[in-house]
């Protein structure tokens, strides 16, 4: 009982790293791994995601691959994502109550392997208990060091990161989050020198979709700090250790949950609708165009009337997303945020064309 009250009153946060491939991440991390046990006396696990999800997750699925299956290759490596998480919480769970890990009964078997290793390889974990079987290890780490996870990899999305946030949340871990921002053609060409280079493309495609920390609008982000590059000044330095130690003192709450997932769930609604809006407004253009054509339109006004129906969709979306249509409107029972919004477009879109038409 002892063991179990001391383990679950040990500070335990995790720091979310991310950023473009090659932007420094792995660099920083292995620096803090050397450094924090050392400077503030804090115990630090590193789980580099690239070394830990298997090479399967990024090719064609083996016959016997049971986790990912004959998933598409992005939703194979988001299965392999969220169930290293899993394994995090597992581990989480044994820590808080004073247990052993076992092996989790549905898993993919090199994954969990190497998230064992990973473990054992910085001191988490031991097989060598008296009782350990094959699947079960003991935790050996001082009690009365906080212990740091950093999670390194891209996170371009916020989505990704809210998961890691939604663990702190449900044991009431500390959370906080290291966002690299270096120029596209820096990463591009540190890539080229990796032995293992990415595509171009991929880098490109990433550069697009990343999404920075929100730290105005998203509460859940406040605990972050946002480097200019990889290469790390003193003040860097003293920055990063001060959020670490803040975000220790201030752990996550676990009745921050209503709000905080209010407020994801609205922006989850809104990005979908926009999306749905937008698909909308296509086809409404595409059928308005060919009753302009029907009509006799000119060509020289057809022109200008896709210009004008095009103009009125981007000012629909770009409403869209700072909210104006979307007040007291989505997410709310029985309400059809799309079907409303879809309503005023084709409104406005009827208008557009009825002067030309009518000519």
């Amino acid at each position: 009982m002892e063991q179990r009250e001391a383990a679950g009153r040990r500070r335990v946060g995790l720091c979310v790293l991310c950023g473009l491939p090659a932007a420094g991440k792995s660099t920083l991390a292995r620096a803090l791994r050397h450094r924090l046990p050392r400077r503030q006396r804090w115990d630090c696990a590193l789980l580099t995601y690239d070394d830990l999800i298997p090479p399967e997750a990024f090719g064609p699925p083996a016959p016997e691959a049971g986790l990912a299956g004959q998933t598409p290759l992005l939703s194979r490596w988001k299965l392999y994502r969220h169930e290293l998480l899993q394994y995090l919480e597992h581990f989480l769970q044994a820590l808080i109550n004073g247990d052993r890990l076992s092996a989790p009964p549905s898993r993919t078997e090199s994954t969990w392997e190497s998230f064992v290793a990973c473990c054992e390889g910085q001191g988490l974990l031991s097989s060598q208990g008296p009782d350990a079987g094959a699947c079960h290890y003991l935790t050996d780490v001082a009690t009365s060091r906080p212990l740091y996870f950093i999670l390194d990899d891209n996170f371009y999305y916020q989505s990704m990161r809210y998961e890691v946030y939604q663990l702190a949340r449900k044991y009431s871990l500390s959370f906080c989050q290291l966002f690299l921002e270096c120029p596209l053609e820096w990463c591009l060409q540190r890539n080229h020198l990796r032995s293992h280079p990415l595509p171009d493309q991929t880098i490109y495609l990433m550069a697009r979709k990343i999404e920075m920390p929100d730290l105005e609008n998203n509460a859940w982000e406040k605990n972050s700090l946002i480097l200019k590059s990889f290469e790390c000044t003193l003040e860097d330095n003293l920055q990063i250790i001060h959020l670490l130690a803040n975000a220790l003192e201030n752990p996550v709450k676990q009745n921050e949950e209503n709000t905080e997932q209010k407020e994801v769930d609205r922006a989850i609604c809104a990005a979908s609708t926009v999306h749905q809006a937008d698909q909308t407004f296509r086809r409404i253009i595409s059928q308005t165009m060919k009753d302009a054509k029907d009509e006799n339109v000119r060509p020289s006004d057809m022109k200008s009337l896709a210009e004008e129906l095009n103009k009125l969709k981007a000012e629909f979306l770009e409403d869209l997303r700072q909210g104006s249509h979307l007040k007291n409107k989505i997410c709310q029972q029985n309400s059809d945020p799309v079907t409303s919004v879809t309503s005023s477009f084709q409104y406005e879109a009827t208008n557009v064309v009825n002067k030309y038409i009518l000519k």
